[in-house]
């Protein structure tokens, strides 16, 4: 495997410093690796606190690991020289949340779409540049004549967004980290949107993390998943078996959440038994998820569950496939191959 960019028992604390006592875990160690062969859409599920931006933050070098390491071209990004960093820059970058947030009101739109043009000199002269930027527009569903020229508050939410997916595209990544990249959007640009993410690792051979809230969308344009609760990944692999056949109890939890509506995917499992109690209650020892789990045994208070791999390419860290071997050196990266 050609991975480019890994992901090596990488976690993230917050305080725990002389001064400040109090340690919160943001990301517990966590360990995978893209593909610049094998390009992908990979989503991380998760409710509000489990860590799914601290992993989207930690991967960008927004925020340093506080254990193990991301690496670059099998170099420490936090150790990147000047050239290095550049270029993981331009092969990695990231659409946010905020439609609205990452612009220059001063500015037309035009602005977020030239200067990482000229900065990364993606054309030798302006108009060459003008000429990939106008490609870019039209391959997230833009029309250039109707958008440049324009100021942001002159445009909806999802043209908004989808200048930042052009924006990523004109440099022709080999990552785009999408953080909720949807949930400020209407219902009805969701789709177009999702739909463009989807042609850019399709046409364009890039790989996608997308990070959200919302399994439905993630089952509809994922190839793999990441199911996260309170800073750990307790499920992982093909979204197909996992969203169909979830075997750890919060992934069913999330699953028996999602409306029932009429779609081209059933995701439909089943009944699932409701949570026993939704108290978020922390421990040093234990599952995480006991206090909520239908499923609770004494063991899940005690110790730990470490990630298992089982056969339908998937790992899952829950006591009740305790007989499945471990995952080798908890790498992800075998069950999202």
């Amino acid at each position: 495997m050609s991975a480019f960019l890994e992901l090596r028992g990488a976690g993230k604390v917050y305080g725990g410093g002389l001064m400040e006592r109090a340690r919160n875990i943001a990301l517990e160690p966590v360990s995978l690796a893209f593909d610049a062969s094998r390009p992908a859409i990979t989503a991380v599920v998760g409710e509000s606190g489990s860590g799914k931006t601290t992993l989207a933050r930690v991967l960008l070098g927004l925020a340093r690991a506080s254990q193990g390491q991301v690496l670059y071209q099998g170099q420490d990004v936090a150790q990147l020289k000047r050239a290095a960093r550049r270029d993981f820059r331009r092969d990695v970058q990231a659409v946010f949340q905020d439609p609205y947030g990452v612009y220059n009101p001063f500015y037309r739109v035009d602005h977020v779409l030239t200067v990482p043009a000229r900065n990364f000199a993606i054309a030798p002269n302006a108009a060459q540049r003008g000429e990939r930027i106008a490609q870019a527009l039209r391959a997230v569903g833009l029309r250039p004549e109707e958008i440049l020229g324009r100021y942001p508050h002159q445009l909806s939410g999802g043209q908004r967004q989808r200048i930042m997916v052009a924006r990523a595209l004109l440099l022709r990544p080999r990552l785009i980290v999408a953080d909720e990249p949807v949930s400020m959007v209407d219902a009805s640009l969701r789709a177009t949107i999702l739909a463009s993410l989807r042609r850019l690792t399709d046409e364009f051979g890039i790989a996608i993390l997308y990070i959200t809230h919302d399994l439905a969308t993630a089952y509809q344009v994922s190839d793999n998943i990441l199911v996260m609760y309170r800073a750990n990944v307790v499920e992982a692999g093909a979204v197909e078996p996992i969203v169909r056949a979830p075997r750890h109890p919060y992934t069913r939890l999330l699953i028996s959440a999602i409306p029932r509506v009429s779609t081209t995917r059933d995701w439909s499992t089943g009944e699932t038994a409701p949570p026993r109690a939704m108290v978020n209650t922390h421990a040093d020892t234990g599952c995480r998820f006991a206090d909520r789990c239908p499923a609770a045994m004494d063991i899940c208070r005690r110790e730990t569950p470490t990630l298992r791999l089982l056969a339908d390419r998937r790992a899952v860290a829950c006591h009740l496939d305790a007989d499945a071997p471990p995952l080798p050196e908890g790498n992800l990266a075998p069950v999202l191959a």
